[in-house]
């Protein structure tokens, strides 16, 4: 019975950049190469990094062996071995959970790159691949001659070496995968049954999109759509000002610095109205940072706004099904150094339940800073239901007498990790504490404010909304 691989390119899709430059840099450090300048050299690596391989810039790389006529075997595996440390290091955030998936499937994992054999097996080692197809340089006595042991694993010629690899390994193509960010290795990508786009230059983005190959950005949670390079909230984020996006609305923000400015970070708030995830997304403006939200799966399923939601790198949630899914997508983003935003409740509380002086929340946030160690950042939003109450179907939009909205952002949350209701009950608690005095006083509320906490239309018993609170984990709820 044949096997299946995955098969990655290196240099633009498992790393951000060029392996090279680095290799190059510790051959330098370890007295193997001479520090000589190549005129325009950063500009041609500039140029690579932002735009791809082009085929004049490859034209050197074929005559790049030549360079190591005279160098010692031993001592540029020495080098090269340190080297890897560091690219390793630079891996994209989200390559190795994509690695770990393929090694958890059973297949085997192939570096196919152009670069030579001695650069990339030490990082194919560190990575735990199976095997490597790259150029290959020619060595006798222990030192290298200057030439070539294999053809220049280029294009048409890298599609053709992975192919025999394949064949002598008994791999099945049809069943394979294949990431790369290159045109030129479109015959490498047609070769396999699940092609996949990463990083890709604009030849390769258009033959994917002609193709129906789909495109990953794996410095990015999957699904998230760059354009020229950038994610759509990083373009959006100077039009993410209050004044622009609800100049209606009188904002307070305090603690804005308790958001990390980078690694994964766990953003839990209460929900009040449907205003919420505007602020939410104020707030991430405020910081600096794209985030990964948890939406409701009537918002996905609706055909262009769920294609936006995604591509924004929304999170779908059928709260019905009981599914881990979501809770498994938002763990991988946070471990992707992602920030991920969730209000405990699931859902703006309705009736009685939504003036209550204890907010009760779901276990998910608590069961995700448990899984990830990711930090929990709470946070108090007060005001957003005079924006746009739930029994309205658009914002109330008034200049001359605007509601204030205040935001307040405390410390991390002290996790244990030990038992999802009572870490749920601290993050609640400290959500709660970021809110106004009056949050924390027991309201008797009047029929028109019961009424703006329905939706529209709505038509079921309001007694029977006491039954219906959020915070509830049914199948548990008695433990911890």
């Amino acid at each position: 019975m044949k096997s299946s691989a995955a098969i990655f390119d290196l240099d633009r899709t498992l790393i951000a950049g060029s392996s090279a430059s680095i290799v190059t840099r510790h051959l330098v450090d370890n007295g193997i190469a001479t520090d000589r300048k190549i005129p325009f050299a950063d500009t041609l690596g500039e140029i690579y990094e932002r735009f791809g391989e082009n085929w004049l810039m490859m034209q050197p790389a074929k005559l790049a062996g030549r360079a190591a006529a005279g160098w010692s075997v031993a001592d540029v595996d020495a080098a090269c071995a340190d080297a890897a440390v560091e690219v390793v290091e630079n891996l994209a955030p989200f390559a190795r959970l994509v690695i770990d998936d393929h090694i958890e499937a059973g297949r085997l994992l192939v570096l196919a790159t152009t670069s030579p054999e001695p650069f990339v097996k030490p990082i194919a080692d560190l990575l735990g691949f199976d095997a490597v197809v790259s150029t290959k340089w020619r060595s006798k006595d222990g030192v290298y001659t200057g030439e070539l042991d294999s053809e220049f694993l280029w294009g048409k010629e890298k599609a053709a070496a992975v192919s025999a690899w394949a064949t002598d390994n008994s791999v099945d193509m049809t069943k394979s995968y294949a990431y790369s960010d290159s045109y030129f290795d479109s015959p490498l990508l047609d070769s396999v049954g699940n092609p996949v786009a990463v990083n890709p230059d604009a030849q390769l983005a258009a033959t994917a999109l002609v193709k129906g190959w789909p495109v990953r950005h794996l410095d990015k949670s999957e699904g998230v759509a760059k354009i020229a390079g950038r994610e759509i909230q990083d373009w959006t984020r100077p039009l993410m000002r209050p004044e622009l996006v609800a100049p209606y609305v009188s904002f307070e923000f305090e603690g804005i610095e308790n958001i990390p400015s980078e690694g994964p970070a766990l953003l839990v708030f209460n929900h009040r109205s449907y205003f919420d995830p505007t602020v939410m997304g104020l707030i991430a403006a405020k910081a600096g940072r794209s985030i990964r939200g948890l939406g409701k799966k009537e918002v996905f399923d609706v055909p262009i706004v769920g294609r936006l939601a995604k591509a924004l790198g929304g999170i779908r949630v059928e709260r019905a099904s009981g599914s881990d899914e979501p809770l498994e997508k938002a763990a991988e983003a946070l471990a992707g150094g992602e920030v991920v935003m969730m209000a405990p409740q699931g859902t703006i509380p309705r009736g009685p339940a939504f003036f209550e002086s204890e907010l009760k929340g779901r276990w998910g946030a608590a069961r995700l800073a448990a899984m990830t160690g990711a930090p929990v950042i709470p946070i108090g939003l007060w005001g957003t239901e005079h924006v746009w109450p739930r029994n309205a179907r658009i914002p109330n939009v008034s200049f001359t007498d605007r509601p204030t909205v205040t935001v307040s952002v405390g410390e991390p949350v002290k996790i244990k990790g030990k038992s999802p209701n009572a870490d749920t009950k601290r993050i609640m608690k400290a959500i709660s504490a970021l809110l106004p005095e009056e949050s924390r006083e027991e309201k008797v509320p009047s029929p028109e404010e019961l009424a703006r906490t329905y939706p529209p239309g709505y038509s079921g018993d309001p007694e029977a909304e006491a039954d219906r609170r959020p915070g509830t984990d049914t199948a548990t709820s008695g433990k911890g």
